[in-house]
C-alpha cells in the first residue's frame, strides 16, 4: 500500500488553484493529516490487510458502498453495453439473434462453471506476453511458478472472482442495505416481453444445456404470444429508491408471490424482447440504458436487451462486478455467435409444445400494490425525461495514427475532453476515468486523476494562448501529458492510486462511529470527489457504444473508445449541462491536437 504524501499533493493540486488561502489551508489539514490520524488509520488499514490475505481491503467497504446505496440504481448505477451488429445483417433479426445469443451465454456458462475459461492476463507489455509463443511456453511451466514466468514479462492474471456472480444472481431490496443472491441450482431463462415475465428451462435436470431448437421455439412462442402488457408492470418497481422498494418486496412476499419472487430471482440471466426499432445511436443509447422500465428487472446481474430490429445491448446492475467482467463476457459471446451460430434466418421453430414448457408468471397484486407501482412509474418517467445523450465520431485519425506519433490514444482523448469543457466553461474539473484493479485479489477499481496539471497547461496553451506557442511547443505539451498519464494509469492498475485508499481509511473512522478526520470536511476533498466529467472506456470489436448517466447533477457521463482510426463518445447530461455543445467542443478540441500532429497551429 502507498505512502499518502505524494497522493495528497495531487489532491490540493486540482483545488481551486485561484485561491491562495483554501491552497495554504487544504495543504495544512492534509500534512497534519499524514502526520497525525492518517498515519494510524493508514497502520490499521496495513494490519487489517495482512490479516485477511484471502481479499483486498477494499472489497468489503466498495460493496458495503454500493450495496447501502439507497438511490435508485436505474441511471444512478446500471451501464450498458452495445454489441456490434451481426457481419451477417440477415442474423440481426429479434428471434435469430436471441436465440443464438442465449445459447451463446449458456456455452460461456458452462465453460465457467467447468473451470475450462482462459484465464484474464493484464499485460504491460503486450508485446512480450501477448503473444502465441509466450501463451504455449507458460502452459508448460509447473502451476506453482506460472505466475513468476508471467510476471518476469510484466503480465498480471486477473482476478476473476466476480464472473462467480455473473448467472443466476440478483440484487435483492432489503432495509438500509441490499443483499446479493445467488443460486445456481436455477435452470431457467427470465424473458420479459410487454411487460410480461415468462420463465423456461435452458438447462436440464443433468445440467446439460438445452437444444438451440428448444430455445429457439420457446423464444417465438413469447414473440407471438397475444397477451396485452399488464396494467401494473412490476419491472418498475426495481427503479425505486432502494428502502421504498424493500418495503414493497415484503408486501409482494406478504401476498403470496414468493414463488415466482424466487423465480425471478434465480434465473440464469434475463432476456428482454422489446417492441421498438432503433433509428439511430442515441436512441439505442437511451433504450439500453434505462428504455420501458415496465420491460426490465434492473436488479438481476445482467440483462441482454433485443430491440426489435435486432440491436442487442447488456445493461448489468453494478454492484456485484466491473465492466471487465462484463466485456469479457460480450467478447466471448460475439465471438461465438457470430462463429458458430446456434439456428440460422432460414430456421423454423421446432414443433413442440411451449404452451406447456414455458411458465407466464402471473403476480398477485392488491390496491396499495397497484398504487406503488402506478407511483413508481410515475417517477421512472419524470427521472429519465431529465437525461439528455448525445453522440460524437471523430474520423480524422484514431489509436493507429497516435501511435505513430508515440502518444497515448487514451491520454489524448481525456485531454480532448478537459480542452472541451474549458471551451465550453471556461474552466477544468475533477474528473474520474475508471481504472480496473483486478491485478489484485477481488480487486475492482481505482480511479485515474484524468485532470491534471500537464493537461490544464496543455489546455490553455491550445484554447487560450494558441498564438503564443509554437508547433514544437504544442507538441511537447502534449508529449507531457500522454507520458503523465500513461504513469497514472500504470499506477491505478498496480493498485498506487489514492482514492480507495482515502475511502477505505474514511470507511474504518465511520465504521466506528467516530468523527471524520478535517481532511475529509476539507473543501478540497469534496471538490475532487464531485467528478463533473465521468468517464469510462471499454473498447473491443464487439462493443459499439457504452453509457451511463452523469454521477452528479451538473455533470457529464462520458463513454468513449479509441477505435484505429476514429475516436467516438457517447455522452449524458441532464438539464444543468449543454451536451450537444460539449461534444462539439470535443471535436473540435480533436481537430486542433490532430492538426498540431500534422504541421498545423490551431485557429482558437
Amino acid at each position: 500500500m502507498r505512502c499518502i504524501c505524494n497522493d495528497l499533493s495531487i489532491m490540493y493540486c486540482v483545488h481551486n488553484v485561484n485561491d491562495y488561502w483554501f491552497r495554504s489551508n487544504t495543504e495544512k489539514v492534509a500534512l497534519d493529516f499524514q502526520k497525525g490520524v492518517g498515519k494510524e488509520l493508514h497502520e490499521e488499514l496495513v494490519a487489517l490487510d495482512k490479516k485477511n490475505k484471502h481479499t483486498s481491503y477494499i472489497s468489503a467497504p466498495w460493496f458495503d458502498m454500493y450495496l447501502s446505496a439507497r438511490d435508485s440504481i436505474v441511471l444512478n448505477f446500471n451501464p450498458f453495453i452495445s454489441f456490434t451488429a451481426d457481419p451477417k445483417p440477415e442474423y440481426n433479426d429479434q428471434l435469430v439473434r436471441a436465440t443464438n445469443m442465449v445459447c451463446s451465454a449458456l456455452r460461456f456458462m458452462k465453460t465457467l462453471r467447468a473451470v475450462c475459461l482462459e484465464p484474464e492476463v493484464f499485460h504491460l507489455n503486450p508485446a512480450k506476453s501477448d503473444t502465441e509463443t509466450f501463451k504455449k511456453f507458460i502452459r508448460w511451466v509447473p502451476p506453482t511458478f506460472s505466475w513468476y514466468g508471467a510476471y518476469m514479462v510484466n503480465a498480471y492474471p486477473l482476478d476473476m472472482s466476480q464472473y462467480f456472480r455473473l448467472f443466476n444472481s440478483t440484487r435483492i431490496p432489503r432495509p438500509g442495505r441490499d443483499e446479493l443472491f445467488t443460486d445456481q441450482k436455477g435452470r431457467h431463462l427470465l424473458v420479459i416481453r410487454k411487460g410480461n415475465m415468462y420463465v423456461f428451462d435452458v438447462v436440464d435436470r443433468d445440467g446439460n444445456l438445452v437444444r438451440p431448437t428448444e430455445i429457439h421455439a420457446h423464444l417465438s412462442f413469447i414473440l407471438s404470444d397475444p397477451t396485452p402488457p399488464p396494467a401494473f408492470p412490476l419491472g418498475f418497481l426495481t427503479s425505486e429508491n432502494r428502502d421504498v422498494w424493500a418495503g414493497l418486496r415484503e408486501k409482494l412476499l406478504a401476498a403470496g408471490n414468493a414463488e415466482v419472487l424466487r423465480l425471478v430471482d434465480s434465473a440464469v440471466f434475463c432476456v428482454c424482447l422489446d417492441e421498438e426499432s432503433m433509428r439511430d445511436p442515441v436512441h439505442i443509447s437511451h433504450n439500453m440504458l434505462y428504455g420501458d422500465g415496465g420491460n426490465r428487472w434492473f436488479d438481476k446481474s445482467f440483462s441482454i436487451i433485443f430491440s426489435k430490429d435486432g440491436h442487442a445491448a447488456v445493461n448489468f446492475e453494478h454492484s456485484w462486478g466491473d465492466g471487465v467482467a462484463v466485456l469479457r463476457f460480450l467478447n466471448e459471446v460475439f465471438k461465438d455467435t457470430t462463429e458458430k451460430p446456434q439456428v440460422s434466418p432460414g430456421s423454423p421453430p421446432a414443433a413442440m409444445d411451449s404452451a406447456s414448457a414455458v411458465t407466464h408468471l402471473q403476480f398477485k397484486l392488491d390496491s396499495e400494490l397497484e398504487r406503488a407501482v402506478g407511483k413508481a412509474w410515475k417517477k421512472y418517467q419524470e427521472a429519465v425525461s431529465k437525461v439528455t445523450i448525445e453522440t460524437m465520431e471523430f474520423r480524422k485519425g484514431g489509436k493507429e495514427a497516435l501511435k505513430k506519433k508515440k502518444l497515448s490514444p487514451d491520454a489524448i482523448a481525456q485531454l480532448a475532453f478537459q480542452m472541451g469543457f474549458l471551451r465550453q466553461y471556461g474552466q477544468t474539473v475533477a474528473t474520474y476515468e475508471s481504472c480496473s484493479t483486478a491485478a489484485f485479489r477481488h480487486g475492482r477499481t481505482e480511479t485515474i486523476r484524468s485532470a491534471t496539471v500537464h493537461t490544464k497547461r496543455c489546455a490553455h496553451a491550445f484554447i487560450r494562448e494558441g498564438s503564443q506557442h509554437s508547433l514544437d511547443e504544442l507538441r511537447g505539451l502534449l508529449d507531457e501529458c500522454s507520458k503523465y498519464h500513461g504513469q497514472l494509469t500504470k499506477e491505478a492498475a498496480m493498485g498506487q492510486g489514492f482514492d480507495r485508499h482515502l475511502f477505505a481509511m474514511r470507511y474504518l473512522v465511520t465504521s466506528k462511529g467516530l468523527p471524520l478526520p478535517s481532511l475529509y470536511q476539507d473543501p478540497a476533498y469534496a471538490a475532487i470527489n464531485h467528478n463533473i466529467l465521468s468517464t469510462s472506456t471499454l473498447t473491443s470489436p464487439a462493443v459499439t457504444l457504452g453509457g451511463f448517466a452523469p454521477v452528479v447533477p451538473d455533470g457529464f457521463g462520458v463513454g468513449y473508445g479509441v477505435h484505429d482510426d476514429w475516436i467516438g463518445s457517447n455522452v449524458s447530461s441532464y438539464p444543468a449541462r449543454n451536451v450537444r455543445e460539449f461534444l462539439q467542443c470535443v471535436h473540435e478540441s480533436l481537430e486542433d491536437i490532430f492538426g498540431v500532429l500534422d504541421g498545423k497551429l490551431p485557429q482558437s
